[in-house]
């Protein structure tokens, strides 16, 4: 039997490990890695190739969102299952724009995990039942409005979006250059890219922007 390889992605530990042996009880599901943010997890999975990923949407250096617009990028045939505790419209609008295979909730049951890597696997996608009859309700609504559907309106390059994390959890312009072996100036100018398209050019707002975002949690520091 061919087992499907996953690759663990979240940045509390203790979860992961009870992810792992939920997991690895599957007699066709394996392991492959485990990463504790999303510029790891890209790293991970350009060299291990897993066929699903699984991972948080809120963590340091480089949060789930954009960790799984660089996989889909660099990966098109790995699918990315988004687990998180944000059950949020605009948390599951932008995982669904960026390509992501699924969207559960951290306290779905253990067999809906399961089962959405076997879908996911498969080429299908699979949400937990709450997210699926939001998504179904708001499609409706907007249809019925005449609203288009699942446009952004801003569109930040991933790297402008990676530099906008990173300033957002109080990283300032030589940090940055430093975790993206880029110069400073080239900082600078994503970080200025990032204010105009934005309209917003402080530090301040752009935090708060930021947090309202799901790019980073409701506080602007580093985790340890």
């Amino acid at each position: 039997m061919e087992k499907i390889k996953v690759l663990l992605t979240n940045d509390h530990i203790v979860l992961r490990q009870g992810l792992r042996a939920l997991l690895e009880a599957e007699p066709d599901i394996t392991i492959v890695g485990e990463a504790d943010n999303g510029r790891q997890a890209l790293r991970l999975a350009l060299k291990l190739m897993p066929d699903v990923v699984v991972i948080d949407v809120a963590m340091p250096s480089m949060n789930g969102l954009e960790a799984t617009r660089q996989i889909i990028k660099e990966l098109p045939k790995t699918r990315v299952l988004v687990l998180s505790s944000y059950s949020d419209d605009e948390y599951v609008r932008q995982v669904t724009e960026a390509g992501a295979a699924g969207y559960l909730l951290k306290h779905a049951a253990a067999e809906d995990l399961i089962r959405a890597i076997h879908e996911a696997s498969n080429g299908n996608a699979f949400f937990s039942p709450i997210i699926s009859k939001r998504l179904l309700e708001n499609y409706r609504e907007a249809s019925a409005n005449g609203a288009p559907v699942g446009v952004r309106n801003e569109r930040l390059t991933s790297r402008e979006a990676e530099v906008l994390q990173l300033v957002a959890e109080g990283k300032v312009n030589k940090q940055i250059s430093a975790e993206l072996c880029v110069s400073v100036k080239t900082v600078e100018k994503h970080r200025q890219l990032v204010m105009d398209k934005l309209n917003i050019h402080d530090v301040a707002g752009l935090t708060r922007y930021a947090i309202a975002k799901g790019i980073v949690e409701n506080s602007a520091s580093p985790r340890p």
